[in-house]
């Protein structure tokens, strides 16, 4: 739940009506509530803007994921797929992009122009295994690219994870991180 939340938005909202309510209470001449509401209120939605102002949005599901999927993932999912599945699909601060830093260790990320964005991320079944599929645009790393970075993406995401790499369209690749099964 608190995942899914914005924090910027929940201290706009909170901050903005504790300083409406100190603004009041200082035309009625409520001492009290008026400093309560300036001494609480002000810095809640100042720290709302703050926030608001280095949020990253979760990544959508691209396809939801069938029932049976999600059982397969209960079963099969590696803590490397489950936590870059849990990290993108929840409100982040403080970074420019999600996977960011990934990208970076990875070598597909030169510079911040050149940066791919994931856009979308949807679950599957590959062959019998569960399979998280991260979708990217990506105008300025080429497809061959990617490709000379498989092994060190299959190492990077960690064992019992291969990686396939597709292009679906021009400036957009898809990144499989697929359980290996035994």
């Amino acid at each position: 739940m608190l995942q899914k939340t914005s924090l910027g938005s929940v201290g706009l909202v909170v901050g903005g009506l504790l300083t409406i309510v100190g603004f009041i209470a200082y035309a009625t001449g409520n001492a009290t509530l008026n400093l309560a509401g300036f001494f609480y209120g002000v810095p809640l939605f100042l720290g709302g803007l703050a926030l608001k102002a280095a949020e990253l949005k979760p990544i959508p599901y691209s396809q939801p994921p069938a029932p049976e999927v999600v059982a397969l993932r209960e079963q099969q999912a590696t803590p490397t797929q489950k936590q870059i599945r849990r990290d993108v699909m929840r409100y982040r601060y403080g970074q420019e992009a999600h996977l960011d830093e990934s990208l970076q260790r990875l070598g597909l990320r030169p510079t911040d122009e050149e940066r791919p964005l994931l856009t979308g991320l949807r679950e599957v079944v590959w062959e019998g295994a569960y399979a998280l599929i991260l979708e990217f645009d990506s105008p300025l790393i080429s497809l061959v690219s990617w490709q000379e970075k498989l092994e060190k993406i299959e190492s990077f995401f960690g064992p019992d994870i291969r990686a396939d790499i597709t292009q679906p369209a021009a400036e957009r690749v898809e990144l499989a991180l697929i359980k290996k099964l035994p």
